[in-house]
């Protein structure tokens, strides 16, 4: 096992696992806001999937209870920023250089104790210029070397080891063979670190923006073994599915993700039924959560928009699309309702739909 565990990239006692539903089936999710009542009435199916948004460095005691009130499995999106457009709380290169480790120590600890499935989404659009850690501005210019792709890498390689996880002489002794700095022993306190139900989502733009070579999403790729799913975000006012099909036939052998998609520019059901054909035709699709936005004023809520809200509401139809995780399948068969608000609290706002590319 020590053997494997040094050539993936694991800790002796960590095994890097999917959570993939089971097999036929989808994820259909919901992406940001506080709760998943008005969406779930709109479209007629319970999201098996709640994505959050989170801040660097920023407190992470609300993830321990265990159990899950929405009867959802949890996406934390973790930002370096609290909103978009918003300088950074620390850089990529912090990050790699271990000054976040307590924060890190911390997330892994309560994951843990939470005992539930967790897909983390480390700074996701890294080469989208509205994100503090991108390494480009709009106009093309560089934000300075603690922001280039290389720190992203190292931060992201970083973020995983920990949060796996394990022995920490092995996390050690990973980091030094990465070239970073071992972990502060104040940081941990411990011998060991807790291996939490974790799974980890990459997820960058498909084509950058700025679209430039040094940002293409290739130059932002941490290494098969320390990503398990493969993903983009896709919305109906930028719709090249062309470019989707080359981002997902460049990066194979991980289950694909779309970690955001959403209606944003208008009513658009075409734009519904082509996407659900699109992952159809793809099968290692297997979860697409919808970005709602934080407010009902939010151009992406689906109130705006009766015709893609039945459209979608006609494609969730389908048993393809499970309305439960598997733990939590019992309210489905029990055929009991979610009228719960999503109790963590948001300790960032979402940094919002990207826009479209200059």
């Amino acid at each position: 096992m020590g053997a494997i565990a040094v050539a993936l990239g694991l800790a002796p006692g960590a095994a890097a696992r999917e959570y993939i539903p089971p097999l036929g089936h989808v994820f259909v999710g919901l992406t940001a806001g506080t709760t998943i009542v008005p969406w779930e009435r709109m479209v007629g199916k319970h999201p098996p999937v709640f994505e959050t948004f989170m801040t660097w460095n920023t407190p992470t005691a609300w993830l321990r209870p265990r159990g899950s009130p929405s009867r959802t499995r949890l996406a934390l999106h973790i930002s370096t920023a609290p909103g978009y457009a918003k300088p950074g709380v620390i850089s990529p290169r912090g990050i790699a250089r271990g000054h976040s480790d307590r924060f890190l120590v911390a997330l892994n600890r309560n994951l843990a104790h939470s005992r539930k499935i967790v897909y983390v989404r480390i700074m996701g659009e890294p080469n989208g210029y509205w994100n503090a850690y991108a390494p480009f501005n709009s106009d093309g210019s560089f934000r300075g070397q603690q922001n280039s792709s290389h720190f992203y890498i190292e931060a992201w390689r970083r973020t995983v080891i920990i949060l796996r996880g394990g022995p920490v002489w092995w996390i050690n002794r990973h980091l030094r063979r990465l070239g970073l700095p071992r972990l502060n022993p104040q940081a941990v306190g411990a011998a060991n670190l807790p291996h939490p139900k974790v799974t980890f989502l990459w997820v960058p733009q498909d084509a950058g923006s700025p679209d430039i070579p040094a940002n293409s999403p290739g130059n932002f790729w941490p290494g098969s073994a320390y990503v398990d799913w493969v993903g983009t975000d896709f919305y109906s006012s930028s719709p090249n599915f062309g470019q989707l099909s080359s981002f997902y036939n460049r990066f194979t052998g991980k289950p694909f993700v779309l970690s955001e998609w959403g209606i944003d520019g208008g009513d658009n059901p075409g734009f519904v039924h082509a996407l659900f054909a699109w992952a159809r035709a793809h099968p290692r699709v297997r979860m697409m959560n919808y970005y709602q936005g934080f407010t009902a004023a939010a151009p992406e809520d689906l109130a705006h928009d009766p015709a893609s809200r039945a459209a979608l509401r006609d494609e969730l139809r389908s048993r393809r699309y499970l309305g439960y995780a598997p733990e939590y399948a019992h309210s489905q068969r029990s055929g009991s309702a979610s009228t719960a608000a999503v109790a963590a609290p948001l300790t960032a706002p979402s940094p919002g739909a990207p826009p479209s590319p200059p």
